[in-house]
């Protein structure tokens, strides 16, 4: 699909499993200054001078600072959960990645955004799903891909016969 307008989608776990093969979201852009990358160097430590030396960066062969890759992960994590609202879930959390790729950088003052396929569901236990996405983020300037991630989501699924929920 080649969406090129973000679209959110509000979906219910029982319409996730016939949802399966499907893009289901296309997030909106998001700018990565160079704010957002020295706080992220902050954060987890990670100041490497490609990241926050705009200076010494300018000689580099991206002609200036790029993002930490984990910063676009984290973008692309946070725009699935802005992307993809779930009706009827108690809780999603995220259980962990398969695949991890970051195949051209985020340049500094570049926006990112992301697109969701879902790619598989299933029932781990009584409540609880297990959801396997295909997230591919891309750069505004030319639509190259920037991260393709495997996240993958544990739901917990509301129960309102009784008001409460199913743990994980």
């Amino acid at each position: 699909m080649t969406t090129l307008e973000p679209r959110t989608v509000h979906i219910s776990i029982d319409e996730l499993a016939s949802s399966v093969g499907q893009e289901l979201a296309v997030s909106r852009w998001v700018l990565v200054d160079q704010d957002r990358i020295d706080r992220f160097a902050d954060a987890t430590g990670d100041n490497q001078w490609i990241h926050t030396d705009p200076d010494r960066a300018s000689g580099s062969p991206f002609k200036g600072t790029v993002a930490h890759g984990l910063l676009t992960l984290s973008i692309v994590a946070a725009l699935r959960t802005e992307s993809i609202q779930l009706t009827d879930a108690a809780m999603s959390i995220n259980y962990g990645l398969g695949k991890v790729r970051f195949p051209n950088p985020v340049r500094v003052n570049e926006s990112v955004r992301a697109r969701f396929l879902l790619r598989e569901v299933k029932m781990i236990s009584p409540g609880v799903l297990q959801v396997h996405w295909d997230a591919t983020a891309e750069r505004m300037s030319d639509r190259m891909v920037v991260c393709f991630a495997q996240p993958i989501s544990r739901l917990t699924r509301s129960d309102p016969s009784h008001g409460a929920t199913r743990s994980l």
